[in-house]
């Protein structure tokens, strides 16, 4: 080496010295640049100190609950605040089973009352974790929203001074004109959809932006559905009926068994119309490992819309309701209701109509009561009757069990009652369960040994009470079916707010933000060295195939050289990682990992 070129060498090493710190500087700015809003999460400032007064520390509380991380938090209480719900029976659901459960657990239902876990949907705790969810989506998505539309409207970033540092990168020479080249790549990245920019030399693009529209779209469509389920919450009404066979139903206050609405719901708005139970129809897996197993539930019905409207058959199944104006009828349950006549002490009619009994297990083994209110004994005194039973459609005894149902269906009815007479307290005016006795103004009818009377009776068999207390017969089996009647508004903006959120989660999921860099100029010998680089939001094996193919279709107009004297004759200062015969490198630079 000549002495002139021996003291450019030791001017240009002086000069590096001097300057290293400097470009550094300025090549992390690029890169920090180049890296810059790939996503849409705003920035988190510190939190505030202490003694900043109380606008400080409102600032800082709203940044807290804005946060992502607060949002999802508040996500996740939600999902756990629901649980009690699920598992708890609930008074705006299924009353029945709320006043069983108090009347077994007295204790455990004070604790849950104050707790308002029998009302857990309209609870104090779970409407401030819903409101809190609402205000922190709100204040996520909207500097969000702003920063995206900023985004959509700026140009990609320029080159980085040194694309070898990201994480997939190509680099070649080649004989044809840098313009020519970056004309090339300004075509090929806008076949490939990017928003493209040029300048300083160099081609940049990006694309992916669907993905932070996604991440936009996930939570505006949970907002959507919190706002679809608080106006079903309020303008809301369901109620349950169960219906015996030939019996009917109008849309009536006064009709429900059991009925509940939102806050801002009007009674007088319930849809006018009705039905009747023609029959019920069920099938079960007679035998093999499934037996037992219902097959069929279906109630055929007639049912009028309007006080005048034409009656019209239809038939209801499970997950397939009825739909009248704005309210859906729902099948929910069924069971067996056994028709018994009794005739008094004087020989009149007390009574003759079905009995419902309510299922205890898969088998159909059921309970309930018969309270006769009018009625006189042997000797003409007004008195009142009781009887609990035990009804099995498909009798079977063992000692176990003692006596139960082996199967659902009605292949061996048999009722087993216990009788009381007394006062049945429904003259007092207080609500009473119709499928509970209480007994403490009750006397149980006692044999000669004192044991309380019992009997079991098959269809069509009667039983004599002592004392000429009167005959109860046992005539037949008549099927009920129970219905859920629903009105609950907004509910397609809660399902589409549900598809929407699914699309925008998938966007968010499957879309990668990225970005590919192209710089082609001159070097010593004349040659154009041309660079590709690709930076993603994450890493994925996609950036540096979809790398792959610009370079081949860059290639094809722009061909590397040859190995030879010339192509090495003065490497590029920014070349990672050739490829042996002068062609592209594309991976992970490997003094930087990703």
């Amino acid at each position: 080496m000549s002495d002139i070129d021996t003291s450019r060498a030791d001017e240009t090493a002086t000069g590096t010295a001097v300057d290293e710190a400097a470009r550094d500087a300025d090549r992390d700015a690029d890169e920090r640049a180049a890296a810059a809003q790939l996503s849409t999460t705003p920035s988190e400032d510190a939190p505030a100190a202490a003694g900043i007064g109380v606008l400080g520390w409102l600032r800082w509380f709203w940044r807290q609950l804005t946060s992502m991380r607060v949002a999802l938090l508040l996500l996740l209480l939600l999902a756990l605040a629901a649980v009690p719900g699920s598992v708890i029976p609930q008074n705006g659901v299924d009353q029945l089973q709320v006043d069983l459960f108090k009347e077994d657990n007295p204790g455990l239902s004070a604790v849950y009352e104050k707790l308002q876990l029998f009302d857990v949907f309209s609870s104090v705790w779970f409407s401030a974790i819903y409101l809190l969810l609402f205000v922190s989506l709100i204040g996520c998505i909207v500097p969000r929203s702003w920063q995206f539309v900023g985004q959509l409207r700026a140009r990609p970033p320029r080159a980085p001074h040194r694309l070898d540092r990201m994480p997939a990168y190509a680099t070649w020479r080649t004989d044809a004109a840098p313009q020519d080249v970056l004309a090339a790549a300004h075509r090929t990245l806008r076949s490939g959809r990017f928003r493209v920019a040029e300048g300083d030399g160099a081609v940049s693009a990006e694309k992916g932006y669907l993905r932070e529209a996604g991440n936009l779209l996930f939570h505006l469509a949970l907002i959507v559905m919190l706002v679809a389920f608080a106006v079903g919450q309020l303008w809301s009404v369901e109620g349950g009926k169960l219906i015996v066979k030939g019996d009917g139903f109008s849309n009536t206050l006064t009709q429900y068994d059991d009925i509940s609405a939102g806050g801002l719901y009007d009674f007088e708005d319930l849809d006018d119309f009705g039905f009747t139970l023609d029959e019920f129809h069920s099938t079960f897996e007679p035998s093999g490992p499934q037996k037992g197993t219902p097959r069929e539930f279906r109630a055929d019905v007639t049912y009028w819309d309007g006080a005048d409207g034409a009656e019209r058959q239809e038939s209801i199944e499970v997950n397939h309701p009825l739909e009248i104006g704005d309210s859906k009828v729902f099948l929910i349950g069924h069971g067996y209701a056994p028709v018994v006549t009794l005739t008094d002490g004087q020989g009149d009619l007390a009574y003759r109509g079905p009995v419902p009994f309510l299922p205890q297990d898969i088998n159909g083994t059921a309970t309930g009561v018969i309270k006769i209110p009018d009625y006189r004994d042997g000797e003409g005194e007004p008195e009142q009757l009781g009887f609990v039973g035990r009804f099995t459609p498909t009798y079977g005894l063992n000692a176990e069990l003692g006596p139960h149902s082996t199967f659902p269906a009605l292949n061996y009815p048999v009722l087993a009652l216990s009788a009381y007479h007394g006062d049945l307290g429904v003259d007092a005016g207080l609500p009473q369960n119709v499928y509970k006795l209480d007994q403490r103004k009750m006397e149980p009818f006692t044999g000669a040994d004192g044991d309380i009377l019992r009997k079991s009776l098959r269809p069509g068999e009667s039983w004599e009470l002592p004392d000429g207390a009167g005959t109860l017969t046992f005539e037949r089996v008549e099927r009920w079916a129970s219905f859920n009647i629903a009105q609950k508004p907004a509910s397609g903006w809660a399902l589409a707010g549900s598809l929407a959120a699914i699309a925008g989660l998938a966007g968010s999921l499957f879309i990668q933000r990225r970005r590919v860099w192209v710089r082609a100029r001159r070097d010593g010998a004349g040659h154009t060295v041309v660079e590709l680089a690709g930076l993603g939001r994450s890493e994925s094996a996609r950036l540096p195939e979809e790398l792959d193919r610009f370079v081949a279709t860059l290639t094809a107009e722009a061909a590397p050289l040859e190995d030879g004297p010339d192509a090495e004759a003065d490497p590029p200062a920014d070349r990672t990682d050739p490829s042996p015969d002068g062609g592209s490198a594309v991976g992970a630079d490997p003094r930087r990992r990703s």
